[in-house]
């Protein structure tokens, strides 16, 4: 028998199932292609420089990337650079930082296909958490919700 959980997954080698992705979560971007985000969310954050992270782009011409960053990480690293560190709010705007997290980022699209690879990112300052939103009990991402507090900077990625 079969139970239907929702859930899209791979046999492996030894008949074991392993879960890749739930199926509410995959969309189509305006091309017609599907794209299963939580697999790529999980290659995303191998990357030291990436705390949280969701891909986007239901109904739009590509998928793009809206992350939190390892605040730590990217602290020593600026250290490592000499970059003088402020406040998040002001780091997440440095271009020095963005080009290097933007660099991480297309280094990960080589996993994936020309029409899933992540073209735009944005940067958030806030933690993401349960308490401000962003996150489920289990520690799900709330997709809704943080398309919601980020919409202004999701928008600027397709208008640049």
């Amino acid at each position: 028998g079969w139970f239907r959980t929702g859930d899209i997954g791979e046999i492996m080698p030894g008949g074991y199932l392993r879960i890749t992705d739930r199926k509410k979560e995959i969309f189509k971007t305006a091309g017609g292609k599907y794209i299963a985000p939580q697999n790529m969310e999980n290659v995303y954050k191998e990357s030291a420089f990436i705390e949280q992270c969701m891909v986007a782009g239901e109904n739009r011409k590509f998928p793009v990337l809206l992350l939190q960053p390892q605040f730590d990480y990217l602290k020593s690293w600026c250290q490592r650079k000499d970059i003088a560190w402020t406040t998040p709010e002001d780091m997440v705007q440095n271009p020095l930082i963005i080009a290097r997290i933007q660099r991480e980022v297309d280094a990960k699209n080589q996993q994936f296909g020309k029409w899933e690879a992540v073209k735009k990112i944005y940067i958030s300052s806030d933690p993401w958490t349960i308490p401000a939103g962003h996150l489920t009990p289990t520690m799900k991402l709330r997709r809704k919700p943080i398309l919601k507090m980020y919409e202004a900077g999701y928008e600027r990625l397709y208008a640049e």
